[in-house]
């Protein structure tokens, strides 16, 4: 009997919704299922089983994010401090858009199927992916030079140009991370809302097969 490719799909999207959208923070448990999940994943979306559509694009580019996962375990492990720490909010970060875009995708098909099929195409999917990829990476690249010149400021003698320049830094890397902790809040409601507008109107469909 063949497997059924999509309902793995289903299985992993479910995976991360609760490891980024429900839990608080990822454990040990939820990041080594979340590691092997996305392995398979990207193994099974690479074979000719998958169709390939807009919708798998942008669940390749999700269990991909997960390669910084391991980036930053294999960094901790050689006692790097800083970079694992941005890897891990940028693969934070990566996983909450890009479910989210799977989740405005299942809208889409589910209440505007011709309307939004010309918009939903491998191409347009793969220009998303690397436009949220570019946008992260922008992040963490901000991060990365807050915490170099605080740490050039406070071993070496302080200038103007370098006091400055660190002030904007921070200024900037402080109001990044506010937006982003309220998009996180956002996503969040607007997936709640997407699945719950979703099942309520498959709910009469499948009460309906059932008669």
């Amino acid at each position: 009997m063949e497997r059924d490719h999509m309902k793995d799909l289903r299985r992993y999207l479910a995976l991360k919704y609760i490891q980024y959208l429900v839990l608080s923070s990822s454990n040990a448990v939820s990041t080594l299922l979340g590691l092997l999940g996305s392995a398979y994943t990207m193994i099974l979306l690479h074979s000719a089983k998958v169709s390939s559509k807009s919708t798998a694009v942008l669940i390749s580019s999700l269990a991909q994010a997960d390669i910084l996962v391991f980036l930053s375990l294999v960094l901790g492990g050689f006692g790097v401090s800083s970079l694992p720490r941005v890897l891990l909010v940028a693969n934070a970060h990566l996983s909450c858009v890009l479910l989210s875009c799977v989740a405005l995708e299942a809208y889409l098909i589910t209440f505007l199927p011709s309307e939004s099929r010309p918009h939903r195409t491998v191409s347009n999917a793969r220009l998303l992916s690397r436009g949220i990829w570019v946008l992260v990476a922008a992040e963490c690249a901000l991060f990365l030079l807050d915490e170099r010149l605080r740490a050039s400021a406070a071993s070496a003698p302080s200038c103007s140009a370098r006091g400055l320049l660190l002030q904007l830094s921070s200024t900037a890397t402080a109001l990044l991370q506010s937006l982003s902790y309220i998009l996180g809040i956002l996503l969040r409601i607007v997936n709640v809302y997407i699945y719950y507008k979703i099942f309520f109107s498959m709910s009469p469909r499948s009460r309906l097969k059932s008669k």
